[in-house]
C-alpha cells in the first residue's frame, strides 16, 4: 500500500531544509523526490553517498534505504539520518549476489552518480531486479564524450554552468569517491536498448543524463 502524495507546499519545505549543498548531482533531487511521492511505498538510492537525496526521499516515502561501498561516507549518512527512523543506511554492494533476496524490491530505486562506477549491462539488470512491478528505475548518469557532437554541447555547456555554480554557491565535491565515466551516451542507449528496452534516456544539463524504465505491472 503507498502512501498519499504529499502537497506541495511540503516537498518544497523538505527540499529547502534539506538543502545544505548544492552541484550538478543535487541538482536533479527536487524532481526525484516528486517523482517518488506520486508512488510512496519503498524507495532505494544506490550510491546514496552522504544520504542527502536519501533524508528527502525518507519525507515522502514509507521506508527509504540507502546502498554506499565507501565506510567513511556510510558513516556520515547514518549521522545525517540518525533522527529520521525511516531511513536506513546499509554498507554493502548492490552487485553482491544475494541483494534482491535480502533486500527486496521498491517502488523507486534511484541511482544518481552511480552507473558508471559499475559494469554498466549486469548493474542495469540489477537495478531492474531492485524495482518492484509498477514501480520505477531513475538513473542520473554522467556519460564520457566520444563524439564530435558530445564535445561540442559540452563546450557549449560550460560558461552556463559556471553561471549557475557561481550563483547556487556550488559545491563540487563533496568528499565522496568519483571516478571517470567510461562508456559515451551512446554506448549507454546502445546496453539500455539490450537490457531495458522501454527505458527513456535523454541528454541534460549538468553534464548528465536521465535514465527512466518503468517495472511493468503483473498481470494475473
Amino acid at each position: 500500500m503507498t502512501q498519499p502524495v504529499r502537497p506541495r507546499w511540503l516537498l518544497r519545505q523538505v527540499l529547502t531544509v534539506a538543502d545544505d549543498y548544492w552541484n550538478h548531482n543535487v541538482a536533479f533531487h527536487r524532481r526525484i523526490v516528486r517523482d517518488a511521492a506520486l508512488r510512496g511505498g519503498n524507495a532505494l538510492d544506490v550510491g546514496c553517498g552522504d544520504g542527502l537525496l536519501l533524508a528527502r526521499l525518507a519525507t515522502v516515502c514509507r521506508r527509504a534505504v540507502g546502498l554506499e561501498t565507501d565506510e567513511q561516507a556510510v558513516a556520515r549518512a547514518r549521522r545525517r539520518l540518525e533522527q529520521t527512523p525511516q531511513a536506513e543506511v546499509l554498507l554493502d554492494d548492490v552487485m553482491d549476489p544475494d541483494l534482491p533476496q535480502r533486500i527486496g524490491t521498491f517502488e523507486t530505486v534511484s541511482c544518481v552518480a552511480t552507473l558508471h562506477h559499475l559494469p554498466l549491462e549486469p548493474a542495469l539488470a540489477r537495478l531492474s531486479e531492485l524495482v518492484t512491478p509498477g514501480g520505477r528505475l531513475i538513473v542520473v548518469g554522467l556519460a564520457a564524450n566520444r563524439s564530435l557532437w558530445d564535445w561540442v554541447l559540452s563546450a557549449l555547456a560550460v560558461l552556463p554552468l559556471r553561471a549557475v555554480g557561481a550563483l547556487r554557491r556550488e559545491t563540487p565535491d563533496i568528499g565522496v569517491v568519483t571516478h571517470p565515466p567510461r562508456e559515451s551516451l551512446a554506448e549507454i542507449r546502445a546496453a539500455a536498448s539490450r537490457m531495458l528496452p522501454e527505458a527513456r534516456i535523454r541528454r541534460r544539463f549538468y553534464y548528465r543524463y536521465t535514465l527512466i524504465w518503468d517495472h511493468p505491472t503483473e498481470v494475473l
